[in-house]
């Protein structure tokens, strides 16, 4: 092992690490469409996966997500990575069936250390039931990892971000928090318990909320996970997918320990201030709400919780399933009418 800690090698961390939205949607909007009949999920209302049609009632899911370190044990980078890129199948309603590792590593880091940041990735995937068969690697200044990932769904059990009905309420199934905490940890000003729920929610894989969402038959309208954009800007794109504004209680919304003081403190990832920039025309924030805790609402997550619509008695149902669980889901609002705004949020 070096000395070298794996988050003085990286400019950004984690999923704030992303290309700005703006820039991507950019991008993306000049990119030739290839089509086919049996593309049935593509990224034209920015879901999380592609899904293609197998022709047997079945869908493979098909993704791919990777990021520099947020934190400087590498099996736990390993960890959080692989959790994160998992989550993509989740929240398309699929299960994760097979992953191939994608590893990109500086020369000034003992090769140990990728060992470590594999076996992570191999520990949640093993979790998972997924089986990593291979992989890529390459040398680069930052360390780097993540998975490609092929998962399977019934076509009609697939979940899309549109989908949302009016009258549905709004689930999150994780606390906000993960940039800011691991910024606050990056800067020294948070110590490694202050951390932890961050990093424990990082490696709690998106799997029950699908799982117990089928085993009660509360299937959601349309789902999505909270990752780089934002729970504002992912809020944004199911509302615009979906035809409704999504109208949030800014109470509702659970929060990680000390988020708040840390982002009052300035401790806010850069793709914070992007996010708010790409998406805070759409969104309407009551005037009252404290900075600190809007910075917290387009706060650029790691590995977050999934955002789900569905009737409200099934989300009544669903909520209490999870918490049951130990998991901190809350009803944090419904879907209203489409409006001037896509999200808007009450205090």
């Amino acid at each position: 092992m070096t000395g070298v800690r794996l988050t003085e090698l990286v400019e950004a961390a984690g999923c704030a690490a992303k290309i700005a939205p703006g820039e991507l949607t950019s991008v993306l909007a000049d990119l030739p469409r290839l089509e086919s009949e049996q593309l049935v999920v593509g990224f034209d209302a920015s879901d999380d996966a592609c899904v293609w049609d197998l022709g047997d009632g079945r869908g493979l899911v098909s993704t791919t997500d990777f990021f520099p370190p947020m934190v400087d044990d590498p099996f736990l980078f390993g960890q959080v990575a692989a959790t994160n890129a998992l989550s993509d199948v989740y929240a398309m309603g699929g299960r994760p069936a097979l992953a191939l590792n994608l590893l990109c590593f500086p020369n000034c880091l003992g090769i140990e250390v990728a060992g470590q940041i594999l076996a992570g990735g191999a520990e949640v995937c093993r979790r998972a039931g997924c089986v990593v068969a291979g992989g890529h690697s390459i040398n680069d200044h930052e360390p780097k990892y993540g998975l490609a990932v092929t998962g399977f769904v019934a076509l009609d059990e697939r979940l899309e971000n549109g989908g949302a009905q009016v009258g549905d309420a709004v689930m999150l199934t994780k606390a906000l928090g993960t940039g800011v905490l691991t910024t606050a940890s990056k800067g020294g000003l948070l110590d490694e318990a202050g951390l932890r729920a961050a990093t424990d929610s990082m490696t709690t894989l998106n799997e029950a909320p699908i799982r117990l969402a089928r085993e009660l038959g509360c299937w959601p309208h349309a789902a999505t996970d909270v990752t780089g954009f934002s729970l504002m800007g992912h809020a944004c794109e199911m509302a615009e997918a979906s035809g409704v504004t999504l109208e949030l209680e800014a109470d509702a919304v659970p929060l990680m320990p000390r988020a708040r003081e840390m982002a009052a403190l300035g401790l806010v990832p850069a793709g914070t201030y992007r996010n708010r920039d790409f998406f805070g025309p759409r969104v309407g924030l009551d005037p009252t709400l404290p900075l600190d805790l809007t910075d917290v609402f387009f706060d650029p997550q790691t590995s977050g919780g999934l955002l789900l619509a569905l009737p409200e008695d099934a989300a009544e149902q669903l909520t209490e399933a999870l918490r049951d669980e130990g998991l901190p889901a809350a009803v944090i609002g419904r879907a209203v009418p489409r409006g001037e705004k896509s999200v808007i949020v009450r205090g």
